[in-house]
């Protein structure tokens, strides 16, 4: 099986912050990249256990424009 990495790219974020319009987010898989702005991650069966979200015109209220929302439980290692 090959493994998948995402990859939060912070210049794009930054560069977005000024104007441009750039994915910010990739998966290498193998020796592909994906770019986009929002990934789902699927179980064995194809339903979407976590989400990795961008929003720069809405970020959290922390300031945060990119993180990972789950409904599953999540263990602190």
């Amino acid at each position: 099986m090959v493994v998948s990495r995402i990859h939060v790219n912070q210049h794009n974020i930054r560069a977005n912050c000024k104007g441009a319009d750039l994915p910010v987010i990739t998966v290498k898989s193998g020796s592909k990249n994906i770019y986009g702005n929002t990934v789902e991650i699927l179980d064995s069966e194809g339903q979407v256990i976590a989400t990795v979200v961008y929003s720069r015109d809405r970020p959290l209220s922390c300031g945060a424009r990119v993180w990972i929302e789950t409904h599953n439980e999540v263990n602190v290692i």
